[in-house]
Order: C-alpha cells, then sequence, then structure tokens
C-alpha cells in the first residue's frame, strides 16, 4: 500500500475493488455504513501478489464495537467465502464488540483458533501496530510490540484446533502455505495504513 491509491489491490473473487474501500488522509479506509457509499457496494479486498513466507508490518484503527481481519494464505475459486480458505488474524474492538467475550475470538488472535496470550490492545480509534511473520509454516502475530500468537501450520495441535473450530467442516481451510493477504468487510468502520 502506497498511502495513496488502490494500486496492488482487486476485490477478492472479482477484478474490481468494491468501492465502499478508499484512500483517505494516507489511509486504506472503508466506512461503517453502506448507505454512504453509492451502489452500497462492499467486499473484502485482496493483495495483486500472492506470498509464501513473508513479514508484514502494518497499522489499523477500528471504530468502535468494530471488527475486521487480516488473511492471509487467501485463494480464490475454492469458496466463496474468503474464511473458509484462509486463516485470520483477527482485529476487534474486544470491550464492546459480542465477539471479545470469547478468548479465540479477541484482537490479535488466530481467528476461532488461537487466543492472543495477552490483551495488548490501544484505546478504540488509536492505530494498533501488527507484525505478521510466516516462514516455513511456522507463524507469529505480534500486536503493538507483544507476540500474542505462534503456532505451526502443519502441526497435530492446529489440526486438532481446526476440527473442534467453526472451520471443522471447510474442506480447504488453511491447505497452502501460499497466497494472497486480505482486509476484510465486516460491515464496520476500519482504517489499514504503513
Amino acid at each position: 500500500f502506497d498511502g495513496e491509491s488502490l494500486q496492488g489491490w482487486s476485490g477478492f473473487q472479482r477484478e474490481t475493488i468494491p468501492p465502499a474501500w478508499r484512500v483517505t488522509e494516507g489511509a486504506l479506509t472503508l466506512p461503517r455504513s453502506a448507505s454512504q457509499i453509492p451502489g452500497n457496494e462492499r467486499g473484502d479486498i485482496r493483495t495483486v501478489d500472492a506470498f509464501q513466507d513473508f513479514e508484514l508490518r502494518l497499522q489499523w484503527a477500528i471504530a468502535p464495537g468494530g471488527n475486521s481481519g487480516l488473511f492471509f494464505f487467501v485463494r480464490e475459486g475454492v469458496d466463496e467465502r474468503i474464511w473458509k480458505v484462509a486463516p485470520e488474524m483477527q482485529i476487534l474492538d474486544d470491550a464492546r464488540h459480542r465477539d471479545g467475550a470469547l478468548p479465540s475470538h479477541r484482537a490479535g488472535g488466530l481467528y476461532d483458533l488461537y487466543a492472543p496470550k495477552c490483551s495488548a490492545l490501544k484505546p478504540v480509534g488509536e492505530y494498533n501496530d501488527v507484525r505478521l511473520a510466516v516462514r516455513d509454516g511456522s507463524v507469529e502475530h505480534w500486536l503493538n510490540g507483544y507476540r500474542v500468537a505462534a503456532y505451526e501450520l502443519d502441526s497435530k495441535e492446529f489440526t486438532s484446533r481446526v476440527a473442534r473450530s467453526k472451520f471443522s467442516d471447510a474442506k480447504e481451510f488453511a491447505m497452502t502455505q501460499r497466497g494472497h493477504l486480505a482486509l476484510q468487510d465486516h460491515g464496520d468502520e476500519i482504517r489499514f495504513r504503513s
């Protein structure tokens, strides 16, 4: 993200970017209300490029009660729902969103599989620093300088957790270690930068 354009991005399973996504004041932004956008067209976006081993750094700020996510190893043409294919680093207002009641759904964790080891969130509306490091199937989630999750994609523990999660019937979930990065449109206001 160059801070000025949507170059390098595409809609998930589409050639165009949903018009709700904009660049505002150097941040990739999505408003809460679809009614603010002509045509009410929304949706997840993904990088044009695909990645295997990588280290991603970014900042996100979410509105009160908001929910979003950062997906990796996204593949298209496998399922119409991005969450059934790709692991998600959760983005959430833990205190105000109902998902915050479940440890495995809190900000920084691997959604529904690994709860963050601690709460490292900044106050709602402030930018949180994220580092997502993936190398040879070993994954680390960092939030505001704290390593909040670490796991191995090919491990028995990971496979066991998937079998006990909402992904148990998603046969293509986390089945590859190369793909696009994606940002989730969960209907809430979110900003990404840096």
